[in-house]
């Protein structure tokens, strides 16, 4: 077998056709949801993947709100954000995170396993979160993705 002959293959704008996936992430483990979704967003999943360009799918995660963790970090893990200011740090655990702002956890968990650049923010862009069931992506027929 004569393997000098093989080319790489390298995808181009115009080769790239994003398909849609909508999960239910009810009781669905917030890290494993999150890395099988990066590995879509990313594209990885494709034979045609290239690494310098954003050939990955849209996903939309519907029941945000009902994803959970395993043993204690629903109390014990601790999101923080700062003010700016002297002293500003604030923290919050996924249990009062969820009351307030459920679509969070999940993105953060997505935005910590996607590139920090560039292309990583463009891919990011095609994660679509929600707290329900509902969803105003009904016109792209989304494909229900098993993880």
């Amino acid at each position: 077998m004569n393997t000098t002959s093989f080319k790489t293959y390298s995808a181009r704008p115009g080769d790239v056709e994003a398909a849609w996936h909508v999960v239910d992430a009810e009781n669905l483990v917030v890290g494993r949801l999150a890395a099988r979704v990066a590995t879509i967003l990313r594209g990885k999943h494709k034979p045609e993947y290239t690494p310098h360009m954003d050939v990955g799918d849209h996903v939309v995660v519907v029941n945000a709100g009902k994803a959970r963790f395993t043993g204690k970090k629903e109390t014990d893990k601790l999101y923080f954000r700062h003010s700016g200011y002297p002293g500003g740090i604030k923290q919050r655990t996924p249990k009062e995170l969820r009351d307030h702002k459920p679509e969070f956890i999940v993105e953060n968990a997505v935005k910590g396993m996607m590139p920090r650049n560039k292309l990583g923010r463009a891919m990011l862009g095609k994660l679509h979160v929600y707290a329900g069931p509902d969803h105003p992506h009904a016109a792209q027929q989304p494909e229900p993705l098993d993880i």
